[in-house]
């Protein structure tokens, strides 16, 4: 049975085609995304995502019709989650695109569609298994005032997925157009060194993630730049994403990591 999607403000079955070849979406990848969490009624993190999505939609130029506000597309959300009849956790992915166009036909109306995906019924746990993640170094992610945005433009990140699980990985490090790390195809990363939690500031290119930000702003953490061997000689690694928050990383490329303030930071933050 196939769920409901919402496509401009109506439901609409999952596998009904919904936008042309002449979309700028599917054309140039002219459009963003959010990824969200959605549980116990609410979503997570909303305010920093709202923030993250009005940033990136002023950035690209894409304006949205005067009544798609903030509060009208959680409503949007909310209707969905009901649509479907899911109860618990849910994932909740927000695209918001240009429609039919050519290049320079910038003036296509905006247009979007809402997904919503049930999440395991499983309580949200610390993962006492770490991830093993190893290194992408075919394509370096730029660093500029379009590098932080959740872009539909996402080949550098698809191809690092491809390239984790064709290596039996459970993620891929990216590096910038310098050879540093700058994030991971799903995540952000963090390392821990001597004690104290680094992750790599926003000017290396790395995707503004909510749950970077929101430890930002609630833990003392440094932004530093991050060469391939200072996660290698890491006291401990993570990585974080809206979804699944905090994640303890065991293993990149053969050296192995301890969890202790990891473990601290999820049971703090998330559980």
């Amino acid at each position: 049975m196939h769920s409901w999607l919402n496509f401009n403000g109506r439901f609409i079955k999952e596998n009904t085609p919904i936008v042309t070849a002449g979309n700028r979406g599917l054309r140039y990848g002219d459009g963003l995304f959010e990824t969200m969490r959605f549980e116990n009624g609410d979503i997570k993190l909303k305010d920093l995502h709202y923030q993250r999505l009005t940033h990136g939609l002023a950035t690209l130029k894409i304006k949205l019709p005067a009544f798609v506000t903030g509060a009208h597309l959680q409503q949007e959300i909310l209707n969905l989650v009901e649509k479907n009849n899911i109860k618990g956790a849910a994932r909740i992915r927000l695209m918001i695109f240009r429609g039919d166009g050519g290049l320079y036909e910038i003036d296509a109306p905006a247009e979007y569609t809402i997904q919503v995906w049930k999440l395991p019924e499983a309580k949200q746990e610390f993962n006492e298994n770490g991830l093993v993640i190893g290194l992408y170094d075919k394509a370096m992610k730029s660093c500029d005032h379009l590098s932080n945005i959740k872009s539909n433009n996402y080949l550098p990140y698809a191809m690092a997925a491809i390239h984790a699980k064709e290596n039996k990985w459970n993620d891929c490090a990216l590096i910038n157009t310098y050879g540093r790390i700058c994030d991971a195809s799903i995540a952000n990363i963090f390392w821990v060194k001597n004690g104290n939690v680094f992750t790599p500031p926003l000017t290396e290119g790395c995707v503004a993630g909510v749950m970077r930000r929101y430890l930002l702003d609630n833990r003392t953490i440094k932004e530093q730049l991050c060469e391939v061997a200072d996660l290698q000689q890491a006291d401990e690694v993570f990585l974080t994403n809206a979804v699944a928050g905090i994640r303890w990383v065991q293993e990149f490329n053969g050296t192995f990591f301890k969890n202790n303030i990891s473990r601290e930071l999820y049971h703090s933050t998330i559980a």
